[in-house]
């Protein structure tokens, strides 16, 4: 293969849709090419195809779902015309694929190691000795410690980013021509992704071959691409090079796409101290203590250690850290879903910290939460109506009146106000998400947290669910908590940032403050991990 001939050339591919209302093919008329040594990020929200893409590229469509026509051109050959047997052993020996949830990815019953060398086992004739050598060989260039005795670890025993580095990996032990990364950075943490995008970068000139990498985030894709194609319900709407697309994008949807990138505002009000305040938190503290087994000694480990902050009403405190800071399991301690070890938590003058079960129930409505998953966290059983229902009804108020409360509340968060009796596979991850805003408002808190709610979200869906959040603090003067990992959503809602690590705050202050002086050499790692953050992003465009 020469080197200006593409590792990978799809022409006019389609593939219908068997179910479709308006729209009728997952992927339609589809051509883009990838090259040796080239980075291609495909771009788009969820439904716009670009997972469709990459399954029929590695052959792992779900049967329902055929491509009608087209080719996809891989080594001279045309895959979609291969037989099964050829199209497996291509897998993982010239291609191969990284995939979004790396625990879902490995299976939990053996270790890294193994799952490793089964790739190594299953397309090479090589002895014991010489496998086990290139999985150390394949640890270490993926930036793994002690690759001796990390080989021997099961999935759960590693962090997200290391369960990555192994699927990569394993991606990597064949030295394939071809890798499709699928949103493999979705769900980490902000550094933890910088070190990821880092080694992909680092692959690219060392291997040489070509990367087709899968994400909606304008950010990543700024960081590490070399072209980009853009894609619209299973159409390419503008494909390029990264620098004419992130600074001259010419169609309407990738303009919007830009538009939507969180971004730190130009100027921020002042924290109103005239204010009274809403949450005191003091000296909060959490252990958890795992108990002793015959392999392992008792493990303790201090969550949250002695935590001080103040929200006034109104106004929006952003909790900021990694997975492991802390920030989960001291909201958990606000909302008295476990117990804090000691500290005092005020509601509004309640000390929720010492309140008995009987007292608890009363003032639980005070405070809810919106959580992360808007997938788990309603239940697919219940119609919308009757989950929005069920907590008025549970502090006494009538069906009738709970249900005309639940249909005003739908329209506050900008849904129809008849599709009380749908079920929540009927909806988007964004509408699910503006349901569980609705549910949390409708016992009228005082209180409202937002644990990691737009993480799982399209960064124009989330733009509008952070927009929406913001409209209803105000109309509803409600004090809000908001936990997220990544800075750039903290700036675009909240007034007052505190910065979690290993279960303290570590800093604390305006946006302004921690954005334009951060003093904690944490804070500053944040900043300077962030994706694309040297992408100055256009405010203004060419019309088409």
């Amino acid at each position: 293969m020469s080197v200006t001939e593409p590792v990978l050339k799809i022409e006019n591919l389609s593939i219908p849709l068997p179910l479709h209302g308006d729209r009728r093919y997952a992927v339609e008329d589809l051509s883009m090419e990838i090259r040796p040594g080239e980075i291609l990020c495909v771009v788009g929200e969820s439904g716009s195809g670009k997972s469709v893409t990459s399954f029929s590229t590695m052959g792992l469509l779900p049967r329902i779902l055929k491509p009608s026509r087209g080719r996809i051109i891989f080594a001279g050959r045309d895959l979609l015309a291969l037989p099964e047997r050829e199209r497996r052993r291509l897998r993982g020996s010239q291609m191969a694929m990284i995939f979004q949830e790396p625990m879902s990815a490995l299976n939990p019953c053996y270790t890294v190691g193994e799952q490793i060398d089964e790739v190594i086992r299953q397309h090479r004739d090589m002895p014991a000795a010489k496998r086990k050598e290139r999985v150390l060989e394949l640890l270490q260039e993926v930036r793994l410690p002690d690759p001796e005795n990390l080989r021997m670890a099961y999935p759960h025993q590693l962090s997200g980013g290391q369960r990555q580095r192994i699927v990569i990996a394993m991606a990597l032990a064949l030295d394939p021509k071809l890798l499709i990364a699928d949103e493999p950075t979705t769900a980490l943490d902000v550094t933890t992704q910088a070190q990821i995008l880092k080694l992909i970068k680092e692959l690219k000139s060392k291997h040489h071959a070509g990367i087709l990498f899968i994400t909606h985030d304008f950010g990543v894709v700024a960081e590490i691409a070399d072209r980009i194609v853009v894609m619209q319900h299973g159409r390419i709407v503008e494909q390029g090079p990264a620098e004419h697309v992130l600074y001259r994008p010419r169609h309407s949807y990738t303009q919007s796409l830009i538009q939507a990138v969180p971004r730190r505002p130009e100027e921020t009000a002042s924290r109103d101290e005239t204010k009274p305040p809403a949450v005191i938190v003091q000296k909060v503290s959490k252990t958890f203590q795992s108990a002793a087994t015959l392999f392992r000694k008792t493990r303790v480990v201090q969550a949250v250690k002695e935590v001080d902050f103040t929200v006034r009403e109104g106004e929006t405190l952003g909790i900021v850290g990694e997975s492991g800071s802390g920030k989960t399991t001291l909201v958990r301690c606000l909302i008295r879903l476990i117990d804090p070890d000691s500290g005092q938590i005020k509601i509004h003058d309640v000390d929720f910290a010492a309140l008995k079960s009987r007292d608890l129930r009363k003032h639980r409505k005070d405070v809810q939460i919106v959580f992360q998953d808007p997938y788990g966290s309603l239940n697919p059983r219940r119609t919308v109506g009757s989950i929005i229902t069920e907590g008025p009804m549970n502090f006494g108020v009538s069906k009738s009146a709970a249900m005309a409360k639940a249909r005003e509340l739908l329209e506050i968060v900008r849904l129809d106000p008849d599709c009380v009796d749908r079920y929540p596979v009927q909806f988007s991850g964004g509408q699910r998400q503006r349901i569980c805003i609705a549910r949390a408002l409708a016992i009228e808190p005082k209180v409202l947290i937002a644990d990691e709610s737009v993480s799982a979200l399209d960064v124009s869906v989330q733009k509008e669910v952070l927009k929406l959040l913001a409209d209803i603090r105000d109309e509803f003067g409600l004090t809000v908590l908001f936990i997220t990992h990544d800075l750039r959503v903290a700036a675009q809602i909240c007034d007052h940032l505190i910065v979690m690590k290993d279960g303290e705050v570590v800093e604390e202050g305006s946006v302004d403050e921690v954005f334009g002086y951060p003093r904690h050499p944490y804070t500053k790692a944040l900043l300077e991990a962030e994706p694309g953050k040297n992408w100055v992003i256009p405010t203004t465009f060419e019309t088409a």
